[in-house]
């Protein structure tokens, strides 16, 4: 199970100015968690899955799930539905106020930061994951269930169509959609793997003219790459 470590700095080769407050990093042990935690986890990501084209943010689930536990208590307060015309008196900002002050602390670090999640841009895995393929360091950086879980986030941002924009929620672009799928085939994926997604993706790629429609600049990353792929 992931595992989210807080202002640690356990490579010794990582250097920080301020021991590492604020740092946050998930780390895999497959001996963390009970089995009702690894159900709860599992659960969610195949609801998120499930409505992805819907929600599509995450919310930070895994993280809340990490921060509950003992705290779980304190995010559980009556919650006051106003109906049309009530007027808002002291006694309902108050209690907002505290429900949101209480909510907000449960997901505090206990160094005073709030970690969070930096999705949204499709471009930026990409450009990680084909640069340590180029050095051969892939296998070296990035673990199994590292690759594993970045295909699927690639997934899950899939549009419908097949393509993928530059960010989550964005329309397909010749460019985030070859990034994306020359990524998912450095991981491994098959040309029929991903449960069809993979043939969409490609699809999409040639009913849209293929790399010829990529900025001049985007193609020096992806035309050495791609066309082994896509034929």
């Amino acid at each position: 199970m992931w595992k989210l470590k807080l202002s640690q700095g356990e490579e010794p080769w990582l250097a920080s100015v301020n021991n590492h407050i604020g740092r946050q990093y998930w780390e895999f042990d497959p001996n963390v968690g009970t089995a009702e935690e690894r159900a709860q986890v599992e659960t969610a990501r195949n609801q998120f899955s499930k409505h992805r084209f819907q929600a599509k943010q995450s919310c930070d689930l895994l993280t809340r799930f990490q921060f509950g536990g003992d705290r779980q208590n304190e995010r559980m307060m009556k919650v006051k539905y106003l109906k049309m015309g009530e007027q808002v008196s002291e006694e309902i900002v108050k209690m907002s106020l505290t429900r949101a002050l209480r909510f907000y602390s449960t997901l505090q670090a206990p160094d005073g930061f709030w970690p969070a999640d930096y999705g949204g841009p499709l471009f930026l895995l990409p450009g990680l994951v084909i640069g340590l393929f180029v050095t051969g360091d892939l296998d070296i950086v990035l673990p199994l269930e590292h690759q594993r879980e970045i295909r699927r986030y690639l997934y899950n941002h899939q549009n419908k169509d097949g393509g993928w924009g530059l960010h989550i929620e964005g329309e397909s672009t010749m460019f985030g959609t070859a990034l994306s799928y020359v990524s998912l085939r450095l991981l491994g994926e098959r040309k029929d793997g991903g449960d069809g997604a993979i043939a969409k993706a490609r699809k999409w790629i040639l009913d849209h003219g293929g790399i010829t429609f990529i900025p001049s600049w985007g193609k020096m990353w992806l035309s050495v790459y791609i066309l082994p792929f896509i034929l």
